[in-house]
């Protein structure tokens, strides 16, 4: 399979964000593609559903990724995620060995790439990951701001 665009990997996350904002959940997708331009996992926000805080999209498309290549290690392979990752998730993808993020949006009050906090540039952290971020951010960004006001309004 080519390598297609970014646009194209992030339009996949994208849609698995809004399967979990179908679900109920908080609308974040991720998908991990391999050097050769193959998904090889795919994650959607599932905490709720799984009544498990773990189940980040990230995570879940970590999981799925690692069966897929039968190693827990992805070297390589980019994460496709629609939501700046938090700290859980960047331990999870340092451990990976991931070589690259593309995240759509900032999360300015969880975001461990440097929007609340900066693991991926610790000094004392001996994994670096290339950290992207903006391609469909306006989609993503709406998409979360839309699901939060709809939470808002029937709440009061």
């Amino acid at each position: 399979m080519p390598i297609l665009s970014d646009e194209f990997y992030m339009q996949c996350a994208v849609d698995l964000a809004l399967k979990a904002q179908n679900n109920g959940e908080v609308p974040v997708g991720a998908v991990v593609v391999d050097a050769n331009g193959t998904v090889i996992g795919e994650g959607a926000n599932a905490t709720i559903s799984n009544r498990d805080a773990t189940a980040h999209a990230e995570i879940l498309a970590l999981r799925a990724a690692g069966q897929h290549m039968n190693n827990y290690r992805l070297p390589g392979c980019s994460l496709y995620v629609t939501l700046e990752p938090c700290t859980m998730c960047i331990g999870a993808i340092f451990h990976a060995r991931l070589s690259r993020i593309m995240f759509a949006t900032p999360d300015l009050k969880t975001g461990a790439c440097g929007s609340a906090v900066d693991l991926v540039n610790h000094p004392k952290l001996n994994h670096h990951t290339q950290i992207e971020q903006g391609v469909l951010k306006e989609t993503c960004s709406h998409m979360l701001s839309q699901f939060f006001k709809q939470k808002r309004q029937k709440v009061v």
